[in-house]
């Protein structure tokens, strides 16, 4: 919590501090996604948060810290006249920048092939190229205006799929089978 929520409020007030013109700030669908309350029947969009309080009861903390930055940011952003623009995105895939340097979600499929110590629960999972992320922030850079909020996920997919896509690509690896009944939206 710390980490994320005063790394965001210390980049903020450094950007004040050096008249920065425009901050994007990148936070993640999980700011997005966790909220039991949004009608089933209504597609998430950029007006939906994570409830915080389900993130605690559940002590899902990376969205619950990445739900509070988010906030904090566009609060403050309105407070001190800093444009800034906050960006969610989906699980990131796609080719690596530094091929020794694992991300979060590389780390994850490392962790479906290898396994861990955890089940993991069969969940659907936002997902977008890296490449696509790179085009939207330089639009939104380019484009946005100040206290807006965008979603960058092209497609959606359950972890037990993605398995399958990936048994189906890369069939030769031993997947670990941990995967729990549970569906948790």
């Amino acid at each position: 919590m710390a980490p994320t929520v005063n790394g965001t409020m210390n980049v903020l007030e450094a950007c004040s501090a050096m008249s920065v013109q425009k901050l994007i700030v990148v936070s993640s669908g999980a700011a997005i996604t966790l909220n039991p309350n949004w009608p089933l029947d209504k597609l998430k969009d950029e007006n939906c948060w994570s409830d915080k309080e389900f993130c605690k009861e559940n002590e899902i903390w990376y969205a619950l810290a990445k739900t509070e930055a988010e906030e904090m940011a566009l609060e403050y952003a309105k407070k001190n006249g800093l444009h800034v623009i906050t960006f969610c995105s989906g699980a990131v895939f796609g080719p690596l920048l530094q091929a020794d340097v694992l991300n979060i979600t590389t780390k994850f499929l490392r962790y479906i092939i290898k396994g861990g110590p955890d089940t993991i629960n069969n969940k659907f999972w936002p997902i977008v190229d890296v490449r696509d992320v790179a085009d939207a922030l330089l639009l939104l850079y380019n484009k946005a205006g100040p206290y807006q909020r965008y979603i960058c996920s092209e497609h959606q997919i359950d972890i037990k799929d993605l398995v399958d896509l990936m048994k189906s690509m890369y069939p030769s690896y031993n997947y670990v089978d941990k995967f729990s009944p549970l569906f948790f939206v």
